[in-house]
């Protein structure tokens, strides 16, 4: 009896982690579809009307992916296809910020601390601010 209250009371949180993360998805491809229309219908299909679809994505990416663990860089992924992949990857962590459910990166790890409300125990939480510096690789 006390595991259906338990799974109750999960539910709600995953079911907002999901629609956060569908959010963050739509209002990142719905854009950049429009742009691409709008590109090509001014210049014509092309490399220029390529890119454009994948502008909005990229910057995206390159803006959240600090928050996530990820490099800025990986934002390129975009150019050569598994892009999608990672800005899904991007928006399911960022969903559920402050929380952490995955491993900090080895350079993350002085700033944070484990979360000690009930709600999200076994969780990761960060305890100072983030900085762009620490995220970038760059010693």
């Amino acid at each position: 009896m006390a595991t259906e209250g338990a799974a109750a009371r999960v539910s709600p949180d995953r079911r907002i982690r999901v629609i956060r993360t569908v959010a963050m998805l739509v209002g990142v491809v719905v854009p950049s579809l429009l742009l691409r229309e709008l590109v090509e219908f001014r210049f014509g299909s092309g490399p220029l009307a390529d890119f454009s679809a994948v502008a909005v994505p990229m910057a995206a990416t390159a803006w959240l992916a600090p928050y996530a663990s990820y490099r800025r860089r990986d934002a390129l992924l975009w150019l050569v296809g598994p892009g999608i992949y990672v800005f899904a990857v991007i928006a399911w962590r960022v969903a559920l910020a402050p929380y952490r459910d995955w491993r900090p990166r080895p350079e993350e790890k002085p700033r944070m601390r484990w979360s000690r409300d009930p709600e999200h125990a076994g969780t990761w939480l960060l305890s100072k601010p983030m900085s762009d510096t620490g995220h970038t690789g760059s010693p």
